[in-house]
């Protein structure tokens, strides 16, 4: 029997303007999380579409069981960001082209790949993102506490709830694949993928918000784009485009935790990975907790006031 619960969350993102800088205080990882939004939506249709195709595949009750609940939990994130998306799209509407672009990215995965790839794609990335995601938690109080709440709160539901299913992908790409060595091998083009993803995200985001609203280059997140831009500024004939300051996200997280969570990222990778020995982020513990208990966790850091 599975653990896992479908939780309907809504965020009140129609009910006022939605900011794209979001979290004033860190604007590189407003920015990082934006495209995540877009990224979780055409990544959880490929889901969806993987998961039907599959069912036919699986034999085990248990994993089938275990497949119809994380697709269905899925299915909520991607109507969630779907949600903020359209919102930022309300204020921006230049990024309905954006978010098409990246849709069409997993569309052509879900024409042009077997299944057997799309398990693999779904079980790598999935696989990383325990230790990433607690990272994210564990600095709440930075990345989350001092942003919109409605934005605060979807992205600590949804990375609570990867916490809760971290497992479920491995289960279903074994039972139906079941070589780590596939895994492994598929890893590169896979993660090329989800970074091209990101970067369409990013491109976008320079493309149709402007500077003042956004307060960075968007695509100061990729190592090598800032490097180049660096190397243009000395080199006036390339013609650097100038978006905006380059900063990361992540720079004033310790980086000691930074240092552990890539060991995390690289070991989701190897033969025989079970996320379930994995360390957890405190936060998810006191999440279901207060979800249990009733608490408005779609108003994470603001549901006592607006109870009042």
């Amino acid at each position: 029997m599975t653990d896992l619960q479908v939780r309907k969350m809504r965020f009140a993102f129609a009910d006022y303007d939605v900011p794209f800088l979001w979290n004033e205080e860190n604007p590189a990882f407003s920015s990082m999380a934006n495209a995540v939004s877009f990224l979780a939506i055409g990544f959880e249709k490929m889901i969806v579409n993987m998961i039907r195709e599959a069912m036919p595949l699986i034999t085990d009750p248990e994993v089938a069981e275990e497949a119809d609940a994380f697709v269905r939990q899925e299915g909520q994130h991607s109507t969630a960001h779907r949600q903020h998306a359209n919102a930022l799209i309300r204020r921006y509407p230049g990024l309905q082209e954006t978010l098409n672009e990246v849709i069409g990215e997993f569309d052509r995965l879900t024409v042009n790949t077997p299944v057997e790839y799309r398990l693999a794609y779904t079980a790598d990335l999935e696989a990383t993102f325990t230790p990433v995601f607690k990272l994210m938690l564990d600095n709440d109080s930075t990345l989350f506490r001092p942003g919109d709440d409605r934005v605060a709160s979807l992205f600590i539901w949804h990375f609570v709830e990867e916490v809760e299913h971290r497992s479920s992908a491995l289960i279903i790409f074994d039972s139906v694949v079941g070589s780590d060595v596939y895994r492994m091998r598929m890893a590169p083009s896979i993660f090329r993928h989800v970074m091209k993803v990101i970067r369409v995200a990013c491109a976008g985001f320079n493309k149709h918000v402007p500077l003042e609203e956004r307060k960075v280059d968007a695509l100061s997140m990729f190592a090598t784009y800032r490097r180049g831009q660096k190397l243009r500024k000395w080199l006036p004939f390339l013609h650097a485009e100038d978006n905006g300051p380059m900063p990361r996200a992540f720079d004033h997280l310790p980086l000691g935790e930074q240092l552990v969570a890539l060991v995390g990222i690289i070991r989701s990778q190897l033969p025989k990975h079970n996320p379930d020995h994995e360390k957890l982020p405190a936060l998810a513990d006191v999440w279901f907790e207060r979800y249990e208990a009733g608490y408005d966790v779609s108003h994470w850091y603001t549901a006592d006031a607006v109870a009042r």
